[in-house]
């Protein structure tokens, strides 16, 4: 009984994983997580390669599971698809970068990453995350108020014409950063990821550098998970809980036996 227990309790958490999968469908540059699962330790009651009673070598031996439990969620950050905006701060990463913010986090301000560009302007002219106040692109990007025909190149390079000119002016550049191993990092929510131990530090470089991708303006990367996959998941859960919950009722009625016996 307890050993089917583990099993409900591991496609509860699996279903979980599943539930958040498929409610940020929408979500710009979401990335959908798999669960992955391990055996628990194993009763003992005979070691293979045990001696007998004609002192020869027993080939197999007896031991029995007790469950399972959740090892790990392992993200997946394969590119989602491409949905063409003409925003002139959406931004899309075409390869394995992360946009740089400076944000509050816990009371202090840090430097966090993202996938998503959504960006938009405050009221100083700073470059940030719409649904994060002060949540601002690192290094700061500052486009005065009067700017006009503002464009992103792939370079990461922001440029803009000041009032009253033709020739372009510079406002910063973007800089990405990339990770040795980046399903270390830490989800904060928002669309916001926190380096680890697990992650290493960030490997900052100009888009189209040292592997970090290229930037293409009035583009955003919808989120990677795939409707039918998350069904056949969500089916396959259900099944394997109905299937540990029926072995529970099946422990129970042979206690239910045994218990008859007695009397």
């Amino acid at each position: 009984m307890y050993t089917a227990a583990t099993g409900m309790r591991a496609m509860d958490l699996k279903l979980e994983v599943i539930a958040n999968n498929l409610a940020n469908i929408d979500t710009v540059a979401f990335k959908r997580s798999r669960p992955n699962f391990e055996d628990i330790l194993y009763k003992q009651l005979q070691l293979p390669g045990q001696r007998n009673g004609l002192d020869e070598f027993l080939p197999l031996g007896k031991q029995v599971g007790i469950g399972v439990q959740l090892s790990s969620t392992q993200q997946d950050f394969t590119q989602g698809s491409v949905e063409q905006t003409q925003g002139t701060f959406d931004l899309l990463i075409e390869g394995d970068g992360f946009f740089q913010v400076q944000a509050f986090i816990d009371g202090q301000e840090q430097t966090v990453f993202t996938r998503a560009g959504n960006f938009t302007l405050n009221s100083d002219g700073n470059l940030v995350l719409g649904n994060i106040p002060g949540a601002r692109v690192e290094p700061n990007i500052n486009i005065p108020p009067d700017a006009k025909d503002i464009s992103i190149s792939q370079t990461g390079l922001v440029s803009y014409t000041p009032a009253g000119q033709t020739q372009q002016a510079d406002a910063g550049q973007i800089q990405l950063a990339r990770f040795v191993n980046k399903e270390g990092l830490k989800q904060l929510g928002a669309n916001l990821f926190q380096q680890t131990d697990a992650s290493g530090p960030p490997i900052e470089s100009n888009p189209g550098t040292d592997g970090s991708g290229v930037v293409l303006q009035g583009n955003l990367e919808l989120s990677n998970v795939d409707p039918a996959r998350e069904l056949i998941e969500l089916i396959r859960t259900q099944r394997a809980f109905e299937l540990n919950s029926q072995a529970i009722q099946t422990a129970d009625e042979s206690l239910q036996v045994v218990n008859q016996l007695r009397r």
